[in-house]
């Protein structure tokens, strides 16, 4: 593997990069690849990749788009800011399915009905993408992944846009990505949290995986489906997991259950400083990230900086600003539950908001006991 150690991560898989200098023959095809969901973050989504497939030429190669290198200098601000490089792989098939079925994710594939002079142009294309700088790309979460990445390919030679949702959607890319973390709800709620305003856009485009299975069953192209075989190579036996109280909402209901009853000032200041540590860490990121997903973030009502503020006025004993903070704070937090009223992961923050209320209104505004 030589210096570099590539992983795909949040929506990446491991592989090693080569380059195949063979021409593709008449008897070539072309295919895309849809691999199923798994716990693990990276997979949590799915994952898509194009597959070439020659028996005169004994080819059979799969391209996968969103690799990186952790050697990459300042690789964990880079990839927070959003402007970390992101290239192409190829890998043996055999490799990429061995790989997939020890993961024990599902495997499927679609062929596409191209014509030879449109399958030789693109994997030309992608093949040669390999040793230039058409390699890179700066990944976005919605905008460009492995999934857009194939689609603008594959669009690219048939000089369409065959593969792309045909009517707006009424889902909002939220809605869309929620249920792919039901089972683990601590993740879930992390997601959902660090998102914006962007992910509450209605979902018009066309990003993961799993969706772009399902739409290329209704493409055409030029009268016909684009789509002559579908398949599925391998079927991971799904297991339901077994409940895991430290992985649910019950846990978050205890301890926040426990800082209410017990009504201790010190455990409820601590309680504030991380709400307001998290809210600063948010604006932050939404400040100095890349990412159009984390901007814009109206968790900070919720999670709000200001907690820091009042803690601030509480250490230098100073009633009215006391007041003024804790009142507005208040504000701030009804304004949120406005926000948040008909989003789909009200429940899931519906023991945060409750807390911070009674705590709030309760909390005295001078330091005797």
């Amino acid at each position: 593997m030589g210096k570099k150690l590539l992983s795909f991560l949040f929506l990446i898989v491991f592989f090693q990069g080569f380059s195949q200098d063979l021409q593709v023959s008449e008897n070539a095809k072309v295919s895309i690849i849809t691999i199923g969901t798994a716990s693990p973050s990276y997979a949590l989504y799915g994952h898509t990749g194009i597959r070439f497939k020659d028996i005169t030429t004994n080819l059979d190669v799969v391209f996968n788009y969103g690799a990186f290198d952790f050697e990459t200098p300042n690789f964990m601000l880079r990839f927070v800011k959003g402007d970390l490089q992101y290239f192409v792989t190829s890998n043996p098939f055999a490799d990429f399915e061995y790989s997939y079925r020890h993961e024990n994710r599902s495997i499927y594939e679609q062929e596409l009905d191209l014509p030879i002079d449109k399958i030789r142009l693109l994997y030309n294309n992608i093949n040669n993408s390999l040793t230039s700088d058409e390699r890179f790309y700066t990944y976005k979460f919605i905008d460009k992944n492995c999934t857009t990445m194939v689609i603008d390919k594959v669009n690219e030679v048939i000089d369409s846009k065959a593969i792309d949702f045909q009517k707006p959607q009424e889902q909002t890319y939220r809605s869309v990505l929620f249920p792919y973390a039901n089972e683990q709800f601590l993740q879930q709620l992390g997601i959902n949290i660090i998102f914006g305003t962007k992910v509450d856009e209605k979902a018009t485009k066309l990003f993961l995986p799993l969706d772009l299975m399902e739409q290329l069953k209704t493409v055409k192209y030029n009268g016909k489906p684009l789509v002559t075989r579908t398949s599925t190579i391998f079927e991971a036996q799904k297991e339901t997991p077994p409940f895991n109280f430290f992985d649910s909402i019950y846990l978050l209901i205890v301890l926040l259950g426990i800082i209410v009853l017990l009504n201790n000032r010190k455990l409820t200041f601590v309680y504030f400083s991380i709400l307001g540590l998290l809210g600063l860490f948010f604006s932050l990121i939404g400040l100095y990230s890349f990412h159009e997903e984390v901007l814009w973030n109206y968790n900070v009502l919720l999670f709000n900086p200001f907690y820091l503020v009042l803690l601030y006025f509480f250490y230098r004993n100073n009633v009215q600003k006391i007041k003024r903070v804790k009142w507005f704070i208040l504000l701030l937090l009804v304004i949120y539950v406005i926000l948040v009223i008909n989003k789909v992961y009200l429940i899931s923050v519906l023991p945060i908001i409750l807390t911070n209320f009674i705590l709030l209104l309760r909390t005295k505004t001078n330091q005797s006991k």
